[in-house]
């Protein structure tokens, strides 16, 4: 049975959501703070997160963004706002889909189906894209059935760049993405990571898969399949 954490402060909205949840075939759990969120996704660690954007102790985009950390499990982002800002956040901060209030719980639960179709089976399995098999529970790249040894800031740019071909990123991007908001460095050290996993890519003799600059904007993941 599949696990759901449902992050919400609105308790009836909650509860609506854990019944439908629970007709879907869901393990239910449930949160109502940012702090209660990671508390339960550390004990529970569920398949998929209903996550809302404004909660007590700790936003979603902070919970987001500490989950994304070490696991790349589902989260649908709850937002009341129908603007952009909220939507292009959550999605920046690595959520795979969003609702915005007031929603259907039928749409909740039909984005949810669409989310475990797109899944593998199992977190175990591969994901095989541009030549690389990558496996975010083992947080392990292979090319040609060799291992590629990576860092962990340099497997969440390659996770990154894979996961959203063609799409170019700026540097404050991917400081947020992969540093995190809080980190007081500067864009530079992205480019030095960016230049050792080049490194490693190239070492390896990666040909399917590559990190173009785009100058004066960031970077971008290219295939070549």
């Amino acid at each position: 049975m599949r696990k759901i954490l449902i992050a919400d402060d609105n308790v009836k909205l909650n509860k609506i959501l854990q019944d439908y949840a629970k007709k879907e075939g869901f393990e239910v759990y449930a949160a109502f703070d940012g702090e209660e969120t990671l508390k339960r996704f550390e004990i529970v660690k569920p398949d998929v997160i209903l996550l809302d954007v404004m909660m007590p102790k700790m936003d979603g985009f902070e919970v987001c963004k500490r989950i994304r950390e070490t696991s790349m499990v589902p989260i649908i982002m709850i937002t009341a706002r129908s603007d952009d800002y909220d939507k292009i956040m959550g999605l920046d901060m690595g959520a795979d889909d969003y609702v915005v209030k007031p929603f259907s719980p039928s749409e909740v639960m039909a984005r949810l189906r669409a989310i475990f179709r797109r899944m593998p089976d199992s977190l175990d399995e591969d994901r095989n894209i541009c030549g690389l098999a990558i496996n975010a529970k083992s947080r392990r790249v292979r090319y040609l059935q060799t291992e590629i040894d990576l860092t962990k800031k340099e497997f969440d740019l390659l996770d990154i760049f894979t996961k959203n071909k063609d799409r170019v990123y700026s540097r404050d991007q991917l400081l947020d993405l992969v540093w995190g908001w809080d980190y007081d460095g500067d864009s530079r050290t992205v480019d030095t990571h960016v230049k050792r996993l080049r490194s490693k890519l190239e070492k390896n003799q990666v040909k399917e898969f590559e990190i173009e600059t785009i100058w004066g904007v960031g970077y971008k993941g290219v295939c070549h399949e």
